[in-house]
């Protein structure tokens, strides 16, 4: 399909810098492709009165780590260059893969003092040697610590990467560093945060196991592809980056009963839907499952998991945007995203929610 399809005009006064407090009192865009009316303005507390008993909620618990390294490259004769890396899929105990900035000028072998603010002393620093070269300033990184150490490293000189939409107005401050991970968050490992769990609060929690919501966790560590716009004219040709992901076996056998007593699968969050599409065979059954998944979902795809998601509004021309219309019809998504600009959605990562049911086939 023609990727200018799902371009859009946004804006800035739409564009979220911070979330709204409490979390769940953000507003939620209901779209329901095959009812009357098809759009309704609601808010997240609303959940309960949306869902049925016997329903299931899938979450995302990946955990945001300090992704965003900044540093200097270090070459014989003093020739010395700032370097920007984002980390966004782990390859190995000692390896990460991460986009750079300047990506044209650092060639392989290099080697980068991350957390080097230019003096001499190099205490509370991270070497790294770049070890191979990808396309669109990918690099691999092999540093020089490995496995626990190399973790702990990492969480003492990165930095949370906020998104670029929110980084380009204003810095990150302390307060990201709580208003950027969701309240269940887990498992480290992810560059972004699955941002539609970010409005869930306690008393929701418990406000949904009192309706008889079930609850259950999958671990999809999100990675800074997921901010890359779509460069190519055509969805055939872009290419998708690979985020590492688990179903447990156990999550798995109770999504299936939910689905053979009737129960709908809600995934919170374009994540956890993703990988529970990744990890569901052909006749709807889901696995057990684990590894990367470069999952490209635009229209046409047939879903085989979820029912009914939840998530936050996203770009003009991002693959995200091409899920949500895939999931409920590009034209219905159309209508949803002009209905939320001129009625003063928030929208990205602090915005707010929509709640998505899939459109018949």
């Amino acid at each position: 399909m023609r990727v200018d399809l799902f371009d859009f005009n946004l804006p800035d006064e739409n564009i979220a810098l911070r979330p709204v407090s409490p979390r769940d009192s953000a507003r939620m865009l209901v779209v329901r492709p095959d009812h009357s009316p098809e759009l309704e303005d609601r808010h997240v507390r609303d959940l309960m009165s949306l869902l049925k008993r016997g329903d299931a909620l899938v979450f995302n618990d990946t955990k945001v780590i300090p992704a965003q390294l900044e540093g200097q490259r270090l070459r014989e004769g003093g020739s010395e260059l700032p370097v920007s890396a984002t980390l966004h899929m782990r390859a190995g105990p000692e390896r990460w893969k991460a986009f750079a900035r300047p990506g044209k000028r650092i060639k392989v072998g290099d080697r980068i003092v991350f957390g080097h603010s230019g003096n001499a002393c190099l205490l509370g620093t991270l070497n790294a040697t770049v070890e191979a070269k990808g396309e669109g300033g990918e690099i691999t990184l092999l540093f020089d610590l490995s496995g626990p150490a190399l973790d702990e490293a990492i969480m003492t000189v990165g930095h949370i990467p906020l998104p670029p939409y929110i980084a380009d107005k204003r810095p990150e401050d302390e307060q990201d560093q709580v208003d950027y991970q969701t309240i269940y968050a887990r498992e480290r490992g992810a560059v972004a945060a699955p941002t539609a769990g970010l409005h869930f609060t306690p008393d929701l929690f418990e406000a949904l196991d009192a309706a008889g919501i079930e609850r259950h966790f999958v671990t999809l560590h999100v990675g800074a592809g997921t901010f890359l716009p779509v460069k190519a004219d055509d969805t055939d040709e872009h290419k998708m980056h690979s985020e590492i992901g688990l179903v447990s076996a156990e999550t798995a056998e109770r999504l299936n009963e939910v689905k053979a007593r009737g129960g709908r699968i809600v995934s919170v969050g374009t994540t956890s839907l993703r990988l529970l599409e990744s990890a569901t065979s052909e006749d709807g059954i889901i696995q057990g499952w684990s590894g990367p998944t470069d999952i490209f979902i635009t229209p046409g795809y047939a879903f085989r998991a979820v029912d009914i998601l939840m998530t936050n509004f996203h770009l003009p021309k991002s693959t995200l945007f091409m899920l949500v219309s895939a999931f409920c019809g590009l034209d219905t998504m159309r209508a949803a995203y002009d209905h939320a600009i001129h009625s003063g959605y928030r929208f990205y990562s602090y915005g707010d929610a929509s709640l998505l049911f899939r459109k018949a086939k």
